[in-house]
């Protein structure tokens, strides 16, 4: 069995625009006062609209012929669907791309306007918040990483707002167009409100306190679910097999967690997602649950770190202690953390090959730093894998996004609604 490690998506630089956009503050409402909570679209939407604006996206500049080829829709559709697009601004035509001695507007390619508009998406993690800026083609303008806030969640949720809106106006020429919620947890997309554990959050209004900061329409997604949308919208490398069959999607840092994905969809169940962070693995870790072994307790960063300290592998003293520096001392040579890095690797390729065998999906990616920060640990994930798993020889594939999983599932959140129904999603923008 081997590990495929998919090609890494690179940010492109910005461009600005030279006409005058809003900025940031829209209104000043208060902060709570009308905030439209919409449901993330965690898939690949099949209406018209949604599939023309798809292939502007992946493919633009593109002719109206080539679009309908693309998407299966008539001409006459794919006219109709450009033009309200144009009208709404979210596509713009290209006539100076028009091959010569063409005739009639139809010849004329066009592509997704992404220079006026941004989403800001934030992924909120147990230790580490990123924030991020993008355009509608997903592409990462900029991204800011800051300490999860400490305390109430209220106040920590206002903070990260504060955060993200003086981030965003540094693209005051932009106008923002949704803010986008990656977290960990228990989430309800209906309401934007998260049950956090490794947070102390309980009923955390992540939604209004976000949204409403921001004076944005907002959706909060589960942040693994975001991740596997990602890799179906986002992937720097799209082909047709993520649109059919099923697919598993394992993440573990910080946290650990899975996401199944069905012909183009993600699953969300509406009790929000399953929990991992209990499977066990075997090991003697003290987990917070008062048991031995479960698998957050083996596998996160924390974890690693803690069993280097009590090896004598990383000092309780020295500041530097973390995951990163146990990584650098293993790439130089320091058989005590190669030892303890092949042990979580051990441990997650186990915990993969059987959860593959539990689901049986058509495809397995893997996602987070604990597979992508040290790449000697691939060939133990791989063996591991192989030996508990009992269903016949696959692969599996390690993301391309790499150490940019978060933001990218950041970004995700921001665009599902764009990328689900554009027309309605501006109008909401619009409010």
């Amino acid at each position: 069995m081997t590990i495929a490690i998919l090609p890494t998506s690179t940010p492109i630089p910005l461009r600005r625009t030279a006409r005058s956009t809003p900025t940031l503050a829209r209104s000043s409402a208060p902060p709570t006062a009308g905030v439209q909570v919409v449901v993330p679209d965690l898939r690949i939407a099949d209406n018209p609209a949604a599939s023309v604006f798809r292939v502007a996206s992946t493919e633009g500049p593109i002719s109206r012929d080539s679009a309908a080829r693309a998407t299966g829709l008539s001409i006459a559709t794919v006219n109709r669907h450009v033009s309200a697009l144009l009208g709404i601004g979210l596509l713009r035509e290209r006539a100076d791309l028009t091959a010569s001695g063409a005739v009639g507007r139809p010849r004329i390619p066009f592509e997704v306007n992404h220079e006026p508009y941004a989403t800001i998406g934030i992924h909120i993690g147990a230790v580490v918040t990123k924030v991020v800026i993008c355009d509608l083609r997903g592409r990462i303008l900029g991204a800011v990483e800051i300490s999860t806030p400490a305390g109430s969640a209220s106040a920590a949720l206002a903070s990260i707002a504060r955060s993200a809106g003086a981030f965003a106006a540094r693209w005051h020429r932009r106008t923002p167009l949704w803010v986008g919620v990656a977290v960990g947890g228990r989430v309800d997309t209906a309401t934007g409100s998260v049950d956090h554990p490794r947070l102390g959050w309980e009923g955390a209004r992540i939604g209004t306190i976000i949204g409403g900061g921001l004076g944005l329409p907002v959706s909060v997604s589960g942040h693994v679910e975001a991740m596997a949308a990602s890799e179906l919208l986002l992937a720097p490398v799209r082909t047709d097999e993520v649109t059919t069959g099923t697919s598993l999607y394992f993440y573990a840092r910080e946290t650990a967690g899975i996401a199944l994905t069905i012909d183009g969809r993600v699953h969300t169940p509406a009790t929000g997602p399953g929990s991992i962070a209990h499977v066990p693995t075997g090991s003697n870790a003290q987990c917070f649950c008062g048991s031995r072994g479960c698998l957050e307790a083996t596998v996160s960063d924390r974890a690693v770190v803690a069993a280097a300290v009590e090896r004598g592998v990383l000092t309780a003293e020295d500041p530097r202690r973390s995951v990163a520096a146990l990584h650098q001392l293993a790439q130089s040579g320091s058989l005590g953390a190669q030892e303890v890095l092949t042990e979580r690797a051990q441990a997650l390729g186990k915990t993969v090959g059987l959860l593959r065998d539990l689901f049986n999906p058509d495809r397995v990616m893997l996602g987070g730093q604990a597979f992508t920060e040290y790449p000697a640990g691939t060939a133990h994930v791989a063996a591991a894998f192989s030996r508990s798993s009992t269903l016949p020889r696959r692969d599996i594939r390690i993301t391309g996004f790499g150490s940019k999983v978060q933001e990218f599932a950041a970004a995700v959140v921001s665009l599902s609604s764009v990328y689900s129904d554009p027309l309605a999603s501006m109008r909401r923008a619009a409010a």
